[in-house]
């Protein structure tokens, strides 16, 4: 097999994310984007003995198990992998993916691991309550578009007026925004002159609560009246109510929604969305998991397990949830707990985790602006219960040495991406802990992401374990005084 060449194969399984595994002499080969029991063509970008990497050409056959898309924009419009699949059998290939990757790393654990396979999404289509859309073209020097980029390429846009991943009202506002901007033959940002006016649509809306907030982001190298174009959106007949429509300006030339100042078009710039029960008001760069219906499904579970951790939950404990992005999980657990210690190095998240507690009326929860790694060496309390739910590359090394170190009895990690999840259960394996359960967590259906959450325990001996019986029997874990819990502790041991 030499790069650059041109070769047919078979798609035996998918390995996570989205790598189609294709058998080739001597090894295997990886194409994206390809999906089981398809007939593909590829060229081989690299190539290494018994294994290479291609790129993907054009579904010859397509697999026994594609059912049909609904969406128009599969295939062209990079964002789903799955959706010409059954709902179920994406279920069965991501659980499968999740328990792979588990499998690999806890064969060595003393005590078998309980998986419990995947939990769907609530809402299969239209679940999304975060799209952030691009202007530009779908052909070079080709009419205005507004959408996706196209699967492959970092220029070229895909519109996507019909995408099922979003409810109606995104659709109406996505066609409303595109038509009036290409009927006045404005300019879209050019990623490599870095010239132009358009570049992002914002939209978010409340699953729960109905309220829209709309922001378009453009540069300042024109000036363009948008009154006319405030109208045109409130003149939308919507199933949800916008609540803001925002004027943000970025002249970055990164490929990003940045902020370099807002203007308030019309109402005001946050909206309310529900989980579980609480309240929370989000911003236009809040972090907010993107799928309501399912964000309460993966809490639920991390309550669950709260709940079976050895019999104990947390109340009358301190309770640390690190990466805690606006608070959701933690106010969550403020319940019960004597005191949420929240750590965000989003200084905006923070805040806005601050006033979603006051709103809830949760006087015990703290968070605090700062990178995880440095922030613990700060904090005076130790935690009797951790919660982790970091960013998709998991947890900065070093401060998964200073998490560990406080020695928790129990600990729930929440993962975006398995594989820096399994990465970092190693380390967790290696320094006394042991995986019980984990769940996968259908967040993001008919893309090639999923969730999963990981109930840990700190291996004991015997010894360790009467001990704790013994302190349960006497109602000791229930003092306030927890210094005198660990003296007492410390006399059954010796």
């Amino acid at each position: 097999m030499k790069k650059g060449e041109v070769r047919e194969g078979t798609v035996e399984r998918v390995d996570f994310p989205n790598k189609g595994i294709v058998p080739c002499e001597g090894g295997w080969c990886v194409v994206k984007n390809a999906l089981p029991g398809q007939k593909i063509s590829y060229r081989v970008s690299k190539a290494r003995k018994g294994k290479a990497e291609g790129r993907l050409l054009e579904v010859l056959e397509k697999s026994p198990l594609e059912a049909g898309s609904p969406c128009p924009h599969f295939g062209i419009c990079g964002g789903c992998t799955y959706i010409s699949l059954p709902y179920e059998k994406q279920l069965e290939i991501k659980s499968g993916q999740v328990k792979k990757l588990l499998d690999q790393v806890l064969e060595g654990q003393k005590t078998p691991y309980i998986y419990e396979g995947i939990k769907e999404s609530p809402a299969p289509y239209g679940y999304r309550n975060k799209m952030e859309f691009s202007f530009g073209d779908e052909v070079k020097d080709g009419p205005l578009a507004l959408g996706m980029h196209k699967r492959g390429s970092f220029y070229d846009i895909a519109t996507v007026r019909e995408c099922r991943i979003v409810d109606e009202d995104y659709q109406k506002i996505l066609g409303c925004v595109l038509d009036y901007f290409s009927e006045r033959n404005v300019s879209f940002f050019h990623r490599l002159r870095h010239e132009g006016y358009l570049r992002h649509l914002l939209v978010r809306k409340g699953a729960k609560t109905g309220e829209i907030l709309i922001a378009l982001v453009t540069t300042t190298q024109e000036r363009h009246d948008l009154g006319p174009f405030r109208e045109a959106l409130l003149d939308l007949e919507l199933d949800g109510k916008i609540v803001g429509i925002l004027h943000t300006k970025n002249d970055s030339n990164a490929d990003v929604v940045r902020n370099d100042g807002t203007e308030i078009l019309y109402g005001q710039d946050y909206f309310y969305e529900e989980l579980l029960g609480l309240r929370f008001k989000i911003s236009e760069f809040s972090f907010f998991q993107t799928n309501t219906y399912g964000a309460e499904v993966l809490y639920q579970t991390a309550r669950d397990y709260i709940g079976l951790a050895g019999g104990r939950n947390v109340k009358g404990k301190v309770v640390f949830d690190l990466y805690s992005g606006t608070g959701t999980i933690a106010q969550m657990m403020a319940e019960n707990a004597e005191k949420v210690i929240g750590v965000e190095i989003v200084e905006e998240a923070v805040e806005a985790a601050r006033e979603n507690a006051r709103m809830n009326g949760l006087g015990n929860c703290e968070f605090i602006a700062g990178d995880v790694l440095k922030v613990l060496d700060e904090i005076e309390e130790r935690p009797d219960f951790i919660l982790l739910d970091p960013p998709r590359d998991g947890v900065h090394p070093k401060a998964l040495r200073k998490i560990i170190d406080y020695g928790v009895d129990r600990l729930i990690y929440i993962s975006c991406k398995p594989t820096s999840l399994v990465r970092d259960l190693e380390v967790f394996l290696e320094n006394g802990y042991e995986v019980e359960r984990a769940t996968a967590v259908d967040q993001f259906p008919w893309t090639g992401n999923v969730e999963v959450v990981c109930l840990l325990s700190k291996l004991k001996s015997d010894k360790h374990i009467d001990v704790e019986l013994k302190m349960d029997e006497l109602d000791l874990t229930a003092t306030k005084n927890k210094a005198a819990y660990e003296e007492v502790k410390k006399y059954i041991l010796t």
